[in-house]
């Protein structure tokens, strides 16, 4: 059982920078893919970026690669999310998900993930 707690998030201008985390609680921390998705104001839930835990490597989509990096800290239980360049498309609330099983195939799919955080607003202004 994981439970996860994002922070960070918040107003920031066209162009600005803000750096989410997602702290797990429970033992294991190493053993989970962890994954940043978001929703924007009336649209459907959407991949951002994930770091897998069979091979380390980290996947973004299309619309954020260059600009969000996600990175992990075993030690301290964190995923994060530093995101420049940041774009009025980018708001949305953002949320961090885990899982132990998932296959990396299947990286990018909400549904495979069993651990969800609450999720943490940020508001991209023009």
């Amino acid at each position: 059982q994981v439970q996860l707690v994002e922070s960070g998030g918040g107003l920031v201008q066209d162009g600005g920078s803000l750096r989410l985390s997602c702290v797990a609680s429970g033992s294991g921390f190493s053993r989970y893919s962890m994954a940043w998705f978001r929703r924007a104001p009336g649209k459907e839930r959407e991949f951002v970026a994930a770091m897998s835990r069979n091979n380390g490597h980290s996947y973004y989509a299309d619309s954020v690669k260059g600009r969000f990096t996600i990175s992990r800290d075993n030690a301290k239980n964190t995923v994060y999310l530093q995101m420049t360049s940041l774009q009025p498309e980018d708001t949305a609330v953002y949320y961090c998900a885990a899982d132990s099983r998932i296959i990396v195939g299947l990286i990018r799919s909400a549904s495979q993930y069993d651990y969800w955080g609450q999720g943490t607003q940020v508001t991209v202004s023009s």
